[in-house]
Protein backbone atom coordinates (compact mmCIF):
# COMPACT_ATOMS: atom_id res chain seq x y z
CA UNK A 1 0.00 0.00 0.00
CA UNK A 2 1.47 3.42 -1.10
CA UNK A 3 2.38 6.03 1.72
CA UNK A 4 0.65 9.04 1.75
CA UNK A 5 3.05 11.92 1.58
CA UNK A 6 2.17 13.24 5.49
CA UNK A 7 2.72 9.11 6.21
CA UNK A 8 6.31 9.70 4.56
CA UNK A 9 6.97 13.22 6.01
CA UNK A 10 6.26 11.56 9.49
CA UNK A 11 8.64 8.80 9.00
CA UNK A 12 11.42 10.75 7.83
CA UNK A 13 10.97 13.07 10.74
CA UNK A 14 11.14 9.93 13.21
CA UNK A 15 14.21 8.42 11.54
CA UNK A 16 15.97 11.82 11.95
CA UNK A 17 15.27 12.09 15.32
CA UNK A 18 15.95 8.08 15.92
CA UNK A 19 19.62 8.62 14.68
CA UNK A 20 20.43 12.09 16.17
CA UNK A 21 22.91 12.05 19.76
CA UNK A 22 21.19 15.68 20.83
CA UNK A 23 18.93 14.99 23.79
CA UNK A 24 15.42 15.50 23.81
CA UNK A 25 14.69 19.26 23.77
CA UNK A 26 12.29 20.74 26.57
CA UNK A 27 9.84 23.24 25.33
CA UNK A 28 9.22 26.06 27.80
CA UNK A 29 5.14 26.34 29.05
CA UNK A 30 5.74 28.98 31.21
CA UNK A 31 3.37 31.86 29.93
CA UNK A 32 0.59 33.33 31.35
CA UNK A 33 -2.75 31.63 31.96
CA UNK A 34 -5.61 32.05 33.76
CA UNK A 35 -6.65 35.64 32.69
CA UNK A 36 -10.52 36.52 33.09
CA UNK A 37 -12.63 39.54 32.07
CA UNK A 38 -15.99 41.22 33.26
CA UNK A 39 -18.56 40.29 31.02
CA UNK A 40 -18.61 43.57 29.41
CA UNK A 41 -14.96 44.19 29.48
CA UNK A 42 -14.56 41.05 27.28
CA UNK A 43 -17.40 41.76 24.70
CA UNK A 44 -15.88 45.53 24.23
CA UNK A 45 -12.07 43.88 23.64
CA UNK A 46 -13.63 40.91 21.10
CA UNK A 47 -16.07 43.28 19.37
CA UNK A 48 -12.85 46.26 19.13
CA UNK A 49 -10.80 43.57 17.68
CA UNK A 50 -13.43 42.04 15.60
CA UNK A 51 -14.34 45.39 13.95
CA UNK A 52 -10.35 46.36 13.19
CA UNK A 53 -10.47 43.34 10.74
CA UNK A 54 -12.98 44.63 8.74
CA UNK A 55 -16.02 42.35 10.44
CA UNK A 56 -19.43 43.17 11.18
CA UNK A 57 -20.53 42.72 14.74
CA UNK A 58 -24.27 42.33 15.65
CA UNK A 59 -24.96 41.67 19.40
CA UNK A 60 -28.49 40.34 21.45
CA UNK A 61 -29.87 38.22 23.50
CA UNK A 62 -30.36 34.73 22.86
CA UNK A 63 -34.18 34.71 21.91
CA UNK A 64 -33.15 37.37 18.77
CA UNK A 65 -30.58 34.62 17.14
CA UNK A 66 -33.18 33.68 14.54
CA UNK A 67 -34.25 38.33 13.93
CA UNK A 68 -30.29 39.30 13.78
CA UNK A 69 -29.33 36.50 11.16
CA UNK A 70 -32.40 37.09 9.15
CA UNK A 71 -31.77 40.87 8.65
CA UNK A 72 -28.08 39.90 8.29
CA UNK A 73 -29.18 37.84 5.48
CA UNK A 74 -31.10 40.17 3.89
CA UNK A 75 -29.19 42.71 4.02
CA UNK A 76 -26.49 40.86 1.77
CA UNK A 77 -29.71 39.84 -0.53
CA UNK A 78 -28.55 36.05 0.25
CA UNK A 79 -31.19 33.23 -1.13
CA UNK A 80 -29.38 30.17 -0.97
CA UNK A 81 -27.87 29.78 2.83
CA UNK A 82 -25.54 26.70 3.64
CA UNK A 83 -25.90 25.17 7.10
CA UNK A 84 -24.06 22.70 8.52
CA UNK A 85 -26.09 19.42 9.49
CA UNK A 86 -26.32 20.09 13.39
CA UNK A 87 -27.34 23.40 13.29
CA UNK A 88 -30.04 24.47 15.15
CA UNK A 89 -32.88 24.84 12.88
CA UNK A 90 -34.09 28.04 15.21
CA UNK A 91 -31.99 30.11 13.99
CA UNK A 92 -32.88 30.22 10.17
CA UNK A 93 -36.39 30.06 11.23
CA UNK A 94 -37.09 33.90 10.34
CA UNK A 95 -35.06 33.50 6.85
CA UNK A 96 -37.47 33.69 4.07
CA UNK A 97 -34.79 32.06 1.60
CA UNK A 98 -33.58 28.69 0.97
CA UNK A 99 -32.02 26.76 3.13
CA UNK A 100 -29.32 23.50 2.04
CA UNK A 101 -27.76 21.60 4.61
CA UNK A 102 -24.27 20.83 3.83
CA UNK A 103 -22.92 17.07 3.62
CA UNK A 104 -19.59 15.39 2.80
CA UNK A 105 -21.01 14.30 -0.41
CA UNK A 106 -21.25 17.41 -2.00
CA UNK A 107 -18.19 18.80 -3.34
CA UNK A 108 -16.62 21.72 -2.44
CA UNK A 109 -17.07 23.78 -5.74
CA UNK A 110 -20.88 23.29 -5.48
CA UNK A 111 -21.13 25.20 -2.60
CA UNK A 112 -19.83 28.07 -4.36
CA UNK A 113 -23.44 28.28 -5.82
CA UNK A 114 -24.27 29.38 -2.06
CA UNK A 115 -25.15 33.15 -0.81
CA UNK A 116 -23.48 32.61 2.21
CA UNK A 117 -23.38 30.26 5.10
CA UNK A 118 -24.44 30.42 8.61
CA UNK A 119 -22.75 28.14 11.38
CA UNK A 120 -22.04 28.13 15.03
CA UNK A 121 -18.18 28.49 16.88
CA UNK A 122 -16.32 26.78 19.54
CA UNK A 123 -14.46 29.35 20.87
CA UNK A 124 -13.30 33.03 20.57
CA UNK A 125 -10.20 34.74 21.74
CA UNK A 126 -10.95 38.19 22.69
CA UNK A 127 -7.38 39.90 22.80
CA UNK A 128 -7.38 38.58 19.38
CA UNK A 129 -10.27 38.79 17.92
CA UNK A 130 -10.25 35.33 16.73
CA UNK A 131 -13.06 32.64 16.15
CA UNK A 132 -12.36 29.02 16.60
CA UNK A 133 -14.29 26.51 14.67
CA UNK A 134 -14.29 22.84 15.11
CA UNK A 135 -14.90 21.24 12.12
CA UNK A 136 -15.58 17.89 14.32
CA UNK A 137 -19.06 19.68 15.47
CA UNK A 138 -22.21 19.12 14.36
CA UNK A 139 -23.08 22.67 14.24
CA UNK A 140 -19.67 23.71 12.71
CA UNK A 141 -19.16 21.86 10.10
CA UNK A 142 -16.28 21.21 7.31
CA UNK A 143 -14.06 23.37 6.60
CA UNK A 144 -15.09 23.35 2.91
CA UNK A 145 -18.61 24.89 3.92
CA UNK A 146 -16.80 28.17 5.44
CA UNK A 147 -14.02 28.86 2.91
CA UNK A 148 -15.80 28.62 -0.23
CA UNK A 149 -19.01 30.76 0.23
CA UNK A 150 -18.09 34.61 0.17
CA UNK A 151 -20.39 35.37 3.11
CA UNK A 152 -20.03 33.80 6.37
CA UNK A 153 -22.04 34.71 9.51
CA UNK A 154 -20.90 32.76 12.64
CA UNK A 155 -22.45 32.80 15.87
CA UNK A 156 -20.47 33.51 18.87
CA UNK A 157 -22.11 32.75 22.42
CA UNK A 158 -19.89 35.52 24.93
CA UNK A 159 -19.55 32.66 27.31
CA UNK A 160 -17.39 31.30 25.03
CA UNK A 161 -15.38 33.74 24.41
CA UNK A 162 -12.03 34.11 26.59
CA UNK A 163 -9.89 36.99 27.30
CA UNK A 164 -6.55 35.61 26.06
CA UNK A 165 -5.14 32.62 23.78
CA UNK A 166 -3.72 30.33 26.16
CA UNK A 167 -7.30 29.83 27.91
CA UNK A 168 -9.28 29.67 24.69
CA UNK A 169 -6.88 26.90 23.32
CA UNK A 170 -7.48 25.26 26.38
CA UNK A 171 -11.28 24.91 25.75
CA UNK A 172 -10.17 23.08 22.58
CA UNK A 173 -9.48 19.40 21.37
CA UNK A 174 -6.46 19.56 19.62
CA UNK A 175 -7.08 16.55 17.60
CA UNK A 176 -9.96 18.03 16.15
CA UNK A 177 -9.83 19.52 12.75
CA UNK A 178 -9.65 23.29 13.65
CA UNK A 179 -10.29 26.61 11.67
CA UNK A 180 -8.93 30.18 13.20
CA UNK A 181 -10.50 32.98 11.57
CA UNK A 182 -9.49 36.96 12.41
CA UNK A 183 -11.96 38.41 9.89
CA UNK A 184 -12.73 38.11 6.58
CA UNK A 185 -9.90 36.34 4.41
CA UNK A 186 -7.27 38.82 3.31
CA UNK A 187 -3.99 39.38 1.83
CA UNK A 188 -1.72 41.90 0.12
CA UNK A 189 -0.19 41.93 -3.11
CA UNK A 190 3.53 42.57 -4.20
CA UNK A 191 2.51 46.45 -3.68
CA UNK A 192 1.16 45.81 -0.25
CA UNK A 193 -2.30 46.48 -1.53
CA UNK A 194 -5.08 44.43 0.62
CA UNK A 195 -7.07 42.11 -1.54
CA UNK A 196 -10.12 40.84 0.48
CA UNK A 197 -11.55 36.75 -0.67
CA UNK A 198 -8.82 35.10 -1.72
CA UNK A 199 -8.78 32.44 0.62
CA UNK A 200 -11.93 32.21 2.46
CA UNK A 201 -15.06 34.43 2.62
CA UNK A 202 -14.66 38.09 1.86
CA UNK A 203 -17.71 39.05 4.46
CA UNK A 204 -17.85 38.04 7.70
CA UNK A 205 -21.12 38.50 10.07
CA UNK A 206 -20.18 37.71 13.94
CA UNK A 207 -23.73 37.34 15.83
CA UNK A 208 -22.71 37.85 19.35
CA UNK A 209 -25.43 36.10 22.06
CA UNK A 210 -24.64 38.28 25.12
CA UNK A 211 -26.48 36.43 27.38
CA UNK A 212 -25.40 32.37 26.24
Amino acid sequence: MTATARETVLRRVRDALALSDHPEVEVPRAYRTGRSLPDEERLALFTDRLVDYRARVHTGPSDRTAALIAEVLREHGAQRVGVPAGLDPAWLAAFDGEVRTDSPDIPAPALDALDGVVTASAVSCAETGTIFLDGGAADQGRRALTLVPDLHVCVVDLSSVEAGVPEAVARLRPTRPLTLISGPSATSDIELERVEGVHGPRTLEVVIRTDA
